[in-house]
């Protein structure tokens, strides 16, 4: 990937306001530090900076408050949405953005859209929900969101500014992923036609762990601890049956992160099959026969399969989509599973499957003590950016530090994982797979 990136975040104008955090920008006083628009950090080691000023290119403003703020809080009206699957620490996230707004910056006046973008439109009828800390306190315990989610909407865009004009909004905070945040984008431009200042910041969030650039997205230790679960349960059903096959299938539309972690995490896994490497079922080589020869010579196999893996195999119409703009996949996983059962009934081989699919399970859990950790922080950096007059931004961790990323920049593709790096090699040395399960070695997808 080439490093001439231009991270440059756009503001809403000068900032004039002292904040009421009362930080300090000296260093050695044991007071907590405020954070200049001039720190950055390297996004990867190849980067260099610009020779004189502050560098765009390959390098990344740190988030965090800032000594003077866009925004007075005290006339601050904020709004906080959730859009799109679930997924474990959206209750955290919207906790950490009320207590943030309202403890440490005074901001009296936040509504949750109800039901993603849809509550922006009219014609559903939906009231806001007012939010202060003490309707969020006990949130985090719970999986799901409070203000529950919906996918689509995020196209209608001058109507969603209609509302947004009508509510008197200042600061718009989406929480969503790749959908929610291009619908973000479209809605900034609008904004920006009109000539409205209101900051659009955006926490991303994809379970699968795709994003672009980022260390990891909230939620996906969560999936991981749960998927682990889950595998853990398929390998003690199929060892305790006569060629018993446990078949788990996991998240992951176009990235199989979480299946290829699943495995590492477990060590009970056999085969990982994720969308970056294509296999074959039948032939010498294919997956069935390699599954044939584990059960031979073992008796028992487990099988992850990421929800977007082997479509090429199924006959599923690539032009569908759903309401969030997503490629509707074809269930691999049931088609896995008819396939086994299929191949060795054929062969006259009895064969135990059983076959998991904890996907919904995994999505409304409440975020384990990692995640809620991470969630906090990306909600009090989010509010910091916001008050700032940051817009376009999404929050994230780059190298272990909290940056500003253009919401542009990131949605530009989705993350994957690298069939010839190290952790899929990993992935096959945990599970003893071979490195292809195909007859024609062509190069992998990714």
């Amino acid at each position: 990937m080439s490093h001439d990136f231009d991270f440059s975040i756009p503001d809403l104008g000068a900032r004039t306001v002292r904040s009421p955090l009362a930080f300090s920008s000296a260093v050695g006083d044991s007071i907590a530090n405020y954070v200049e628009d001039d720190d950055r950090i390297r996004w990867a080691s190849g980067a260099r900076p610009r020779e004189g000023g502050v560098p765009s290119s390959g390098f990344l403003e740190k988030a965090g408050p800032r000594a003077r703020i866009f925004f007075s809080p005290a006339h601050v009206h904020a709004g906080i949405v959730t859009c799109g699957g679930l997924c474990p620490g959206l209750n955290d996230v919207i906790r950490a953005l009320v207590r943030s707004l309202w403890n440490r910056y005074g901001v009296r006046r936040i509504s949750g859209i109800r039901f993603g973008y849809k509550g922006l439109l009219s014609e559903y009828g939906l009231s806001v929900k007012g939010l202060d800390p003490d309707v969020v306190d006990d949130i985090h315990k719970i999986g799901g969101t409070i203000l529950g989610s919906s996918r689509g909407g995020g196209e209608r865009t001058s109507e969603i500014v209609d509302a947004i004009e009508r509510m008197n909004l200042n600061v718009l905070f989406a929480i969503g992923g790749d959908g929610t945040q291009k619908g973000a984008i479209a809605i900034a431009d609008e904004l920006d036609r009109r000539r409205l200042k209101v900051s659009v910041v955006g926490i991303p969030k994809t379970i699968d762990n795709d994003l672009l650039f980022v260390d990891r997205s909230f939620g996906f230790e969560t999936a991981v601890e749960q998927a682990a679960e889950a595998v853990n349960a398929a390998h003690a059903e199929a060892h305790s049956s006569m060629n018993g096959v446990g078949l788990v299938k996991l998240m992951g539309r176009d990235s199989g992160f979480i299946a290829v972690h699943t495995a590492l995490a477990t060590h009970e896994a056999n085969f990982v099959l994720i969308p970056e490497v294509p296999f074959e079922l039948g032939g010498p080589d294919g997956f069935l026969s390699h599954l044939e020869r584990r059960l031979a010579s073992r008796n028992h196999a487990v099988v992850v399969v990421a929800e977007g893996a082997g479509q090429e195999l199924l006959a599923a119409d690539p032009s569908s989509v759903d309401a969030s703009g997503n490629r509707r996949l074809g269930d691999i996983g049931t088609f896995l599973k008819d396939a086994v059962n299929a191949h060795f009934k054929a062969k006259g081989v009895e064969v135990n499957l059983k076959y998991i699919d904890p996907s919904y399970m995994i999505r409304s859990a409440p975020a384990c003590a990692t995640d809620s950790v991470y969630c906090e922080r990306l909600g009090n950096n989010a509010v910091h950016a916001a008050l700032a007059g940051k817009t376009r931004v999404l929050i994230g961790m780059v190298n272990n530090e909290f940056v500003h990323l253009p919401t542009e920049l990131v949605v530009t593709r989705r993350n994957t994982v690298d069939p010839e790096g190290s952790l899929y090699r990993d992935a096959l040395d945990a599970t003893g797979q071979p490195v292809a399960m195909r007859s024609c070695k062509e190069a992998p997808r990714g």
